[in-house]
């Protein structure tokens, strides 16, 4: 099922996505719930990376600057150290 939105958009990006429809032979519609599916997707993803992070913060799960900065310093060196934990 689906449903209507309405959107405003400023000409230029009205006029580039006029284009890409018809290169495309895509109607706006579609390229616009495809680039909307897209963006929550990566927004729900990002979100729910951050408050994982802070959550494990919260819990004490954490790795010192300092000992991150000395394994990427390592990088590409002999004797390169493991990512800490």
């Amino acid at each position: 099922m689906t449903e209507t939105l309405s959107i405003r958009l400023d000409s230029d990006t009205k006029k580039r996505l006029d284009a890409l429809s018809k290169r495309s032979k895509r109607s706006k519609s579609f390229l616009a719930a495809e680039a909307i599916t897209a963006y929550v997707a990566s927004e729900e993803w990002q979100l729910g990376e951050v408050h994982s992070g802070i959550s494990d913060l919260e819990s004490g799960n954490s790795v010192s600057h300092e000992k991150v900065s000395k394994w990427l310093n390592s990088w590409g060196k002999q004797g390169e150290s493991k990512a800490p934990r």
